[in-house]
């Protein structure tokens, strides 16, 4: 009896989780075809390292890899970290997205490596590998596809002055053309560089209408990749002039010319000129000015996709405020240098950050130094909405969603052909004419920080320094959550302060992907999770997600901008997470949680979970009791530490043990607290962290979240806009601010007289002073001036002739004499 329980003793003890992180020895489960799940002895699940219930093959099947991300455009090795293979002649299939597949390999060392594929989309690529030739793909991994302008320029092959490459062939463009890359990206010794050409064909918003990179043609063949080459271009053969977009591929010359997801270097995406035909060379302006009505003419039967995007915001202020729904264009960045290479006078654009739903369109906004909003109506440096958005919109490879590639085709080449190769850019603006800002509402916000302290989103601040795991908003609308984790802090000395703060924020709109953003363990640093898997920033700052995008732009700030337009951005301030939270309008009657009813009515945001409501004048007491009653009911937070089963998991949401430390509770001296006055400058908030940390640490970094709350709130202060004031005909205008206060004045051409005011001046209500005057032909009031003061003149001096004539005629001298 005692030898047949000897194995199952030795299964209990080998499943018994040791010290340190280490996997699960002897389980009788492995994590083939199960990565992700959690069920078994063992466990498959991301958190299981944390957990130490990992399954002994957890990292072999389950698999990091290294580089982990790269260009969509595809060609780049990528190696498996932990999976080794003995045999190096094995055949390895790499499978995305279970439908395209490239050759892997193992190398000297025994590690596994794929090559990733073109793809014609940006974001989290799932993928699989055979280790038998495409028999069984038991492992699984997952690759980062970025927009390839989000990829190094290490990693791209450089067309050496860009800009002349897509001139090249108009006016006094001519000579060589240079490109350059780096030679420890492709280990060979001799390289083939081809062009490839990018269409969508098709009829435009049907199920027919497809993308396609296609291979056209080398540049040189069998050449020594020395990291430079240099040509003359020469016009194309005719069955290749309808690419007008592309790219190069550097590939090694072992390749069969233009194979597929081989290891390569591609440069940018860039209007083709240098390849373009004699007609093109001969004379440029002609062949683009055609193009140029084509496109016009193409564009006037396409839908109008301007209906559905959103209002820019109408300062520069606003668009930089408003981060859910509008980002930094990377083409144009104030923090950048400003460098607005198709908006010159402008400081800063911002790109809406969703493409419109049925067209996938996207806004552009551009600002002055001044903040004022530039409009194609005014200028060619104005900002110009998209047929495709550039970045892009599932389900990506279906035109015109397809990132990068779409909006080049119909709104970059375009604007070549009418502003850059000929003198048609009125075309060009009349179809992508810039949103002025009269129906733009800006977001409301609502902020935690600090002890933490609440602002809602109808403005009533109070303190909840509860220790659990609470409802910051919820949302109806499209079922938006936020969650936030509590957790006391520490006094000097180092014992437990009788106030909490923010250490981790976890959010889901819908089916969205649950995120998670907390602070790491033993450093001032965030962690982000996904669907409760760490991520890494470590290559790519800026990830495409289900439902949302997320930036995280250092180690200190991460931003979450969600489908619907909200936004989130989290922060590390002192000892805790700031939290700040943006909804559009649309969200007005629709929220509940610790952030209030948003409603305009302040009076109701301590709403409890059944509908009662508390007085706005409710004690600290009642206070902390709404603040419990909103303690989460279904979780969507990661627990991979033991700490975290045992504190949060494991334990009721609300800590009705916790004692915080009241407002009317904090007793200072005098000499403390005159201290604590120079500090705070008077902030609630402040001065009860100090009494409740003890530290006038915590304090500062309280006030600065608070002045960083209310300095947001004034960006986003609506403003009125009366809208774009036309000039007269035969006239011009001086001022291009259409905001309330702003005047604009009206001059007319030589020849022309004005008939109306001189000045309008925007008021409050949203109208102007007075409409565009007319400038109606005849002698202007300077010409007329000048007439009547001639003719006076003329009169003045016939009368002194006069007179002199008439005394001397008197005196009887004559200066006068006739001749018969």
């Amino acid at each position: 009896m005692k030898l047949l329980l000897l194995p199952w003793v030795l299964l209990l003890l080998a499943t018994v989780p040791g010290p340190g992180r280490r996997p699960i020895a002897g389980a009788q489960e492995s994590c083939s075809q199960r990565c992700g799940e959690r069920h078994g002895l063992c466990s498959c699940h991301p958190t299981c390292w944390g957990l130490n219930t990992c399954c002994s093959d957890f990292r072999n099947y389950c698999l990091d890899v290294s580089p982990y991300s790269g260009s969509m455009m595809g060609g780049k090795d990528f190696a498996v970290q932990h999976l080794k293979w003995p045999n190096t002649n094995d055949g390895v299939i790499c499978r995305f997205k279970d439908s395209i597949q490239t050759l892997g390999y193992v190398d000297l060392t025994g590690h596994v490596h794929c090559v990733s594929p073109l793809l014609y989309e940006t974001g989290r690529i799932p993928f699989t590998i055979s280790m038998d030739n495409g028999h069984s793909f038991p492992y699984k991994g997952t690759w980062l596809a970025a927009h390839p302008y989000k990829v190094s320029d290490l990693e791209k092959g450089q067309l050496v002055n860009e800009t002349r490459w897509q001139y090249y062939g108009t006016s006094d463009v001519t000579g060589n053309l240079s490109l350059t890359w780096d030679i420890s990206v492709l280990p060979t010794s001799a390289v083939t560089i081809e062009l490839w050409g990018y269409e969508e064909t098709g009829m435009p918003y049907s199920e027919n209408w497809t993308a396609q990179w296609s291979y056209l043609y080398p540049l040189a063949t069998d050449v020594p990749n020395s990291g430079f080459f240099t040509f003359i271009p020469k016009p194309a053969p005719p069955n290749f002039q309808r690419w007008k977009v592309g790219a190069l591929r550097i590939v090694s010359s072992k390749n069969y010319a233009g194979e597929k997801d081989v290891l390569a270097i591609w440069t940018n995406d860039h209007a083709l000129a240098w390849h373009l035909g004699h007609d093109f060379r001969t004379d440029s302006v002609a062949w683009a000015r055609a193009q140029c009505l084509a496109w016009e003419a193409l564009e006037d039967k396409l839908p109008n996709f301007l209906k559905e995007l959103p209002d820019c915001p109408c300062t520069l202020a606003q668009a930089r405020a408003d981060s859910g729904r509008f980002f930094t264009d990377y083409g144009c960045d104030i923090e950048h240098g400003s460098v607005c290479t198709y908006h010159p006078g402008a400081v800063h654009c911002v790109r809406s950050v969703q493409a419109s739903p049925r067209y996938g369109s996207g806004q552009q906004c551009c600002y002055t130094k001044d903040g004022t909003q530039l409009l194609t109506a005014d200028s060619t440096s104005g900002s110009t909405p998209d047929r495709g958005h550039d970045w892009g919109a599932p389900p990506y490879r279906t035109p015109p969603r397809v990132p990068g590639m779409s909006h080049w085709l119909y709104d970059v080449i375009s604007f070549y052909y009418c502003c850059l190769w000929a003198p048609e850019c009125p075309r060009y603006m009349r179809r992508r004419p810039s949103s002025d800002c009269r129906a733009y509402r800006p977001p409301r916000l609502a902020s935690v920080f600090g002890d933490p302290h609440f602002v809602t989103f109808d403005g009533t601040g109070f303190s909840f320094s509860g220790r659990g795991e609470y409802v910051l908003l919820e949302a109806a609308l499209t079922d938006l959550r936020v969650q936030g984790r509590a957790q006391p802090g520490r006094m000097p000395n180092g014992t437990q302060a009788r106030g909490t703060g923010l250490t981790a924020v976890a959010l889901q709109e819908g089916n969205s992907d649950i995120l998670e953003v907390r602070l790491a363990d033993g450093s001032r640093a965030l962690e982000v999770l996904l669907n409760q898997e760490v991520l890494n920033f470590s290559e790519q700052s800026w990830m495409d997600l289900k439902g949302m995008f997320l930036s995280v732009a250092s180690e200190d700030k991460a931003s979450v901008m969600l489908s619907s337009g909200a936004g989130l951005e989290v922060t590390i301030q002192g000892p805790f997470l700031s939290v700040a939270i943006l909804l559009p309008e649309k969200f007005l009657t629709h929220t509940k949680g610790l952030l209030g009813t948003l409603n305009n009515d302040p009076t109701d945001d301590f709403t409890l979970r059944d509908g009662q409501v508390l007085p706005r004048n409710a004690s600290a007491q009642q206070v902390f009791e709404f603040g419990a009653d909103w303690a989460v009911r279904t979780s969507l937070f990661t627990y991979d530490s033991r700490f975290l089963v045992d504190n949060f998991l494991n334990q009721d949401k609300h800590d009705v043990n916790f004692k915080p430390l009241f407002p009317n509770e904090t007793g200072l001296s005098p000499s403390q607290a005159e201290e604590v006055a120079r500090l705070c400058g008077g902030d609630p908030f402040c001065v009860l962290d100090v009494a409740a940390t003890g530290s006038q640490g915590v304090g500062n970094a309280t006030w600065a979240a608070h002045q960083m709350h209310q300095h947001r709130l004034r960006s986003l202060q609506p403003v009125v806009s009366c809208g774009w004031l036309a000039p007269p005909s035969n006239g011009f205008k001086e001022g291009l601010r259409y905001l309330v206060g702003s005047s604009v004045h009206f001059r007319c051409s030589s020849g022309y007289s004005m008939t109306g005011a001189e000045t309008s001046i925007c008021r409050a209500d949203g109208t102007w002073s007075t409409p565009t005057p007319e400038c109606q032909p005849g002698r202007s009031h300077a010409v007329l001036l000048g007439v009547i003061f001639g003719g006076l003149a003329v009169a003045a001096l016939v009368a002194v002739v006069y007179v002199l004539v008439h005394r001397r005629r008197k005196g009887g001298r004559s200066t006068w004499s006739s001749q018969p």
